[in-house]
């Protein structure tokens, strides 16, 4: 089973939402909201057909949720 690239989708300084790679790197894709970027299906699409995990993070930096994409990826041992 291939690993599946993680990202972060944090607020940054300037008010814009980032999809990220975790660790840090260049954006994904930028959102001028949280729920642009949590929409039905915009984070899949920005994602593409590779997929990837999404850790959703609050304004004050907490972790809210995780998300899979496809679903069909996420791993059967993960709770929800």
């Amino acid at each position: 089973m291939t690993k599946l690239p993680k990202y972060d989708l944090n607020k940054r300084d300037d008010g814009k939402w980032a999809l990220e790679p975790e660790g840090g790197g260049r954006a994904k894709r930028l959102f001028d909201r949280k729920s642009d970027a949590t929409a039905r299906g915009v984070l899949s699409d920005a994602l593409g057909a590779g997929g990837g995990s999404v850790r959703i993070r609050k304004e004050n930096g907490q972790y809210q949720e995780e998300r899979t994409f496809p679903r069909s990826k996420d791993p059967k041992s993960s709770p929800g």
